[in-house]
């Protein structure tokens, strides 16, 4: 009898622990399937903060999570905490997080990129909830401030535009017999459109013809990118683009194996086999923005009246393995483009960032 007992007592505790298991596996699952609603979250609460800042990231690539880890890493150093959330390039999904972190009581939000600060933007109108955008290329044709030096309202931030003109005098630098060029980018960004208007400008003013093909997708650009090799474009600019620098990885052999340069708006470009990225220091411009953000928390400054930040867009970033396929000589492009640049960088493909 008491062998009995003891086995059902063995039975009942080993029900007790699988259904506990079943339990936690159900609660995953649930948590899982919150976070696939509202992007990916990384939280960090340094002791006493005072402060917690929402980070909204708009799509997962090199220069926007460049750009994300410098700002947490500034925040951090400044005992500020927050949460951070990756909205994958849907708009939806912005809104729910941004809505979500405003209830949940944040401090200030961080935007990282055009498209995510419009929505922002939108989000606070009535709540006037300190904003400090990330990345935004034209805030001024965006609609998101007033002017560069007195942005107005709840708004400001750093904005990562390009000089347009001085890529071009790279491009012709290395190639001075240039008579046709490619234009690749996603129509819909906002952060392109003043760089390509720009771009048109200094090719006509130039008398350089140039083919435009737009996309915004993976698959649209590749065709895009096709297209531009058929009509026999010798290179191809693309401004600072969320959408190409996504599909990068599937362009840059197609580019290499036409024997095509392409130039992009920003190092991270480089990083994932584009030939050139010029532009701004993603990282440097992660540390302002949360310095910014670190001025109107603990230091009382005005969101409207502290001016918009830019940077000197004068490092070139080379793809030496982009390179070296094209068969250029490094040490000769190096030395065409140093007088032209405040630095020239090399870099590799990386598989990760």
């Amino acid at each position: 009898m008491n062998k009995m007992k003891k086995l059902l007592a063995l039975v009942l505790a080993l029900t007790l622990v699988f259904s506990l298991t079943a339990c936690g596996s159900d609660a995953a699952s649930t948590d899982e399937d919150t976070a696939a609603q509202t992007g990916t979250e990384d939280t960090a609460a340094p002791e006493d903060a005072q402060f917690t800042v929402g980070i909204i990231n708009y799509v997962d690539d090199p220069s926007l999570n460049q750009i994300q880890a410098a700002i947490e890493a500034e925040l951090t150093a400044n005992g500020i905490a927050y949460t951070s959330q990756n909205a994958q390039a849907d708009q939806s999904t912005i809104t729910t997080i941004a809505n979500q972190m405003i209830e949940s009581g944040v401090d200030l939000l961080i935007p990282i990129a055009t498209p995510t600060a419009m929505v922002v933007q939108n989000a606070t109108s009535e709540n006037l909830l300190p904003v400090v955008f990330a990345a935004v290329s034209d805030p001024v044709g965006a609609g998101l401030v007033a002017s560069m030096d007195a942005p107005g309202g709840n708004i400001t931030g750093a904005s990562d535009a390009l000089d347009t003109a001085n890529i071009f005098n790279l491009i012709t630098a290395l190639n001075p017999d240039l008579t046709k060029v490619g234009l690749l980018y996603d129509a819909s960004q906002d952060s392109s459109t003043l760089a390509i208007q720009h771009a048109k400008e200094f090719l006509d003013a130039n008398s350089i013809e140039y083919v435009e093909k737009t996309g915004t997708t993976t698959d649209d650009l590749s065709l895009a990118a096709d297209a531009l090799i058929a009509e026999g474009v010798q290179v191809v600019f693309t401004p600072t683009d969320n959408t190409v620098q996504v599909a990068e990885p599937a362009l840059y052999q197609k580019f290499i194996d036409a024997g095509v340069q392409h130039f992009c708006g920003a190092d991270s470009f480089a990083l994932v086999g584009a030939f050139c990225g010029y532009g701004v220091d993603y990282e440097n411009l992660g540390t302002m923005t949360a310095q910014m953000a670190v001025e109107i928390l603990l230091n009382g400054a005005d969101p409207a009246a502290t001016p918009i930040q830019t940077f000197d867009n004068g490092k070139a970033s080379i793809n030496t393995d982009t390179c070296a396929a094209l068969g250029l000589d490094y040490d000769q492009v190096v030395s065409t483009l140093e007088p032209l640049c405040t630095m020239v960088e090399g870099l590799a493909t990386s598989d990760s960032f």
